[in-house]
């Protein structure tokens, strides 16, 4: 069994515990009203854009996500909120750094004995979700999760989906399509963003990922006999029998979307095997992004 497999498959554990965890770093997270910004790296940004709509849609106070590269320095935010599994990327250090004294800030980490602990404010460690594959599987969900609880928007359901999303089939024929689409609305579009990217670096796959609505503006063309749409959470009315009607393969389910992404994760692996790869060792890739000064 490779990392990938062995780290996704033990995330519903880790889910029970950072719901668990919610307690204990109230401090460290924001309060409701609070003007915040998510940031992160890769799976952390796409993370960080679901944390962002789900707080806001939860009418929690305006919230906004960003890549930690692309940060507006000229706005102001009651508090910062930066994603980061290794707490060495270089891009998420220099923008902590640039905060410092400005705005509060909070790191979710799963390694808190690295650079970020000198630059935040507040430190969140996940260190039971830890990761040493380079693709970030039960890190990113994990962190997602915390932040879920905090909101109030974990159940127990979640969990029992996600060890469903575990032990079902992948739907017959998906393994072996030329491309794949993945579609979500509100805070699962950063969900579907992340599915794409999943399938990117474990199976070299050809994805893209869209708001659902935003599908049939374009994107649709491409559908055809070969392809999979995947829808992350509910569809828009009509669009399963329009991709239907192309030829391509439509997936959804009535599973959480975050369970969801976790049969996702198990395609990206089942790709990789099917291919020849080694999703454990994806190409040009490092487990942490750090840039010569």
């Amino acid at each position: 069994m490779t990392h990938v497999e062995d780290e996704l498959n033990s995330q519903p554990e880790c889910w029970i515990r950072a719901a668990e965890e919610v307690g204990r770093h109230r401090d460290a997270l924001p309060v409701p009203g609070e003007r915040i910004a998510v940031v992160g790296c890769g799976t952390s940004y796409f993370m960080a854009q679901a944390v962002a709509a789900l707080r806001e849609g939860a009418g929690r106070g305006e919230s906004d996500a960003f890549a930690a590269s692309e940060f507006p320095c000229g706005r102001s935010y009651d508090r910062v909120i930066a994603l980061t599994r290794s707490g060495t990327t270089t891009e998420v250090l220099q923008l902590l750094s640039q905060l410092r004294g400005r705005m509060r800030t909070t790191a979710v980490t799963a390694d808190p004995d690295t650079p970020v602990s000198a630059v935040a404010d507040d430190l969140v460690a996940l260190d039971f979700a830890d990761e040493c594959s380079v693709v970030q599987t039960r890190f990113a969900t994990t962190a997602l999760t915390l932040l879920r609880a905090h909101l109030g928007r974990h159940t127990d359901s979640v969990v029992a989906d996600a060890h469903t999303a575990l032990a079902i089939p992948l739907p017959k024929g998906l393994v072996e399509c030329a491309q794949f689409t993945f579609l979500g609305r509100g805070w699962t579009v950063g969900l579907a963003n992340e599915a794409g990217l999943k399938m990117r670096e474990a199976s070299l796959s050809w994805t893209e990922a869209y708001p659902a609505m935003e599908y049939r503006h374009g994107p649709i063309s491409i559908t055809a006999e070969g392809t999979a749409t995947w829808m992350l959470g509910e569809a828009p009315d009509g669009l399963a029998d329009q991709v239907r009607a192309t030829g391509g393969l439509w997936i959804d389910s009535g599973l959480d979307p975050l369970a969801e992404l976790v049969r996702v994760q198990r395609l990206a692996v089942a790709v990789a095997a099917a291919r020849g790869l080694d999703p454990d060792r994806p190409r040009h890739l490092t487990r942490s992004v750090i840039l010569a000064p």
